[in-house]
């Protein structure tokens, strides 16, 4: 059985890995494990970071609020909804796709940069993430951050250690930004259009005043599996709307009147928003229960569609879009495809690929995140040499 290490303290934590260091033992960090491993090598262990937990700080009135990373994500949307706040990025769940358990943990949503549907208007996590701390491959505990982002040395080591999945440190706490809670929210919904339509008509509502927050499409072949009995047969584009009631009201009835020389317009309540929104983000069409290769890939907007396109000439797919048409959720029927995923990628003008699921043979013989080019990855060995000089943290995707 794999060695599993939950330390109770950031010291603790630090002794660990000092020990580690000397003996040269590797491990994989992982959070609530909500997001599946890949089998595991002999001699590697686990440190998990669910031992740290706590809220340590939280001021609503500046909209700020500091969590150990092994705080249950759950235990900070509590918190947070009690004053009316909310993660602008709205973190995503990937247990109903991965077929997992576990407790999503705030520190691992920061270090897979976990990102929905309003990232288009907000960021992703990492533009939320103001403060870190962390042990780092030697076993120091190091603090950056706060209200300024850069240390001494000019490097924004809190932007490095978001979206890192565990490869550069153990991160034991975090600072990060909130947002309001919006008093209401709806979704116009325009139907029928196809693939490029939508790309046409998301692009003509994200260029208007109206504060778009979300722009989704989902094609007839997923869209049955969202909010059953609410959305229109056929094919549904989705804008959302959020803010004082008020002005959703007056937005809406000009986007409604734009989008309607798309196609036929109707729309959501709040309600049926906060769920089709919910289910946008965490892949809900691809909670199947099968290991069927599932993608996300992120694009250029008006690539989306082309590379779909492309691809449904080779294999079998089955796609829908978030993020304007630039986040492509992306499930195989058969083989994964990863060579010429990538090559198409690359021809519709560049973009990253991440697998998130397939069988476990395959997960093995796949690259599951995007190879990166020369000067990159030579950027990345010094990064990774300066933080972790023995190798210890080995990159696996966390949750």
């Amino acid at each position: 059985m794999t060695p599993i290490h939950e330390p109770l303290s950031e010291e603790g934590a630090a002794r660990l890995i000092q020990v580690a260091a000397l003996s040269g033992t590797p491990f994989v960090i992982r959070g609530g494990g909500t997001r599946r491993l890949a089998a595991t090598a002999d001699g590697t262990d686990i440190l998990s970071a669910r031992g740290l937990a706590g809220i340590v700080a939280y001021n609503p009135a500046e909209m700020t609020m500091t969590a150990r990373a092994g705080t249950p994500l759950e235990t900070v949307e509590a918190a947070l909804a009690e004053k009316r706040q909310m993660l602008a990025f709205e973190p995503n769940d990937l247990r109903g796709v991965l077929g997992s358990s576990g407790i999503p943990t705030i520190g691992g949503v920061f270090a897979t940069n976990a990102s929905g549907p309003r990232r288009i208007v907000a960021g992703a996590a990492r533009d939320s993430l103001l403060g870190v701390r962390f042990v780092n491959g030697k076993g120091e505990l190091v603090k950056a951050g706060g209200r300024v982002m850069k240390n001494v040395t000019g490097l924004d080591l809190v932007k490095l250690l978001a979206g890192s999945h565990g490869s550069l440190a153990l991160l034991t706490e975090v600072t990060f930004r909130l947002l309001p809670v919006p008093e209401t929210a709806t979704t116009i919904v325009i139907s029928n259009l196809d693939d490029a339509e939508a790309a046409a008509a998301m692009a003509t509502a994200m260029s208007m005043s109206v504060e778009v927050s979300g722009a989704a499409h989902l094609p007839e072949s997923v869209r049955g599996r969202f909010v059953a009995g609410a959305l229109p047969d056929g094919a549904a584009t989705v804008l959302r709307l959020e803010g004082l009631s008020a002005s959703v009201a007056v937005r809406a009835e000009k986007l409604a009147a734009a989008m309607a020389r798309f196609g036929a317009v109707s729309r959501l309540d709040a309600e049926g928003t906060s769920r089709l929104w919910r289910e946008i983000r965490d892949g809900a069409p691809y909670a199947d229960g099968t290991p069927r290769p599932l993608w996300r890939v992120s694009v250029a907007p008006t690539a989306g569609h082309q590379l779909v396109a492309a691809l449904r000439l080779e294999a079998g797919v089955d796609a829908f879009y978030d993020w304007q048409g630039g986040l492509v959720w992306l499930r195989m029927e058969a083989d994964p495809a990863a060579e010429l995923l990538r090559r198409y990628i690359a021809a519709v003008g560049g973009g990253h690929a991440t697998l998130l699921r397939a069988r476990p043979d395959v997960l093995a013989a796949t690259q599951t995140f995007q190879p990166q080019d020369e000067a990159v990855a030579a950027l990345q060995a010094r990064v990774k040499e300066s933080f972790d000089p023995k190798g210890l943290f080995l990159s696996r995707m966390m949750g």
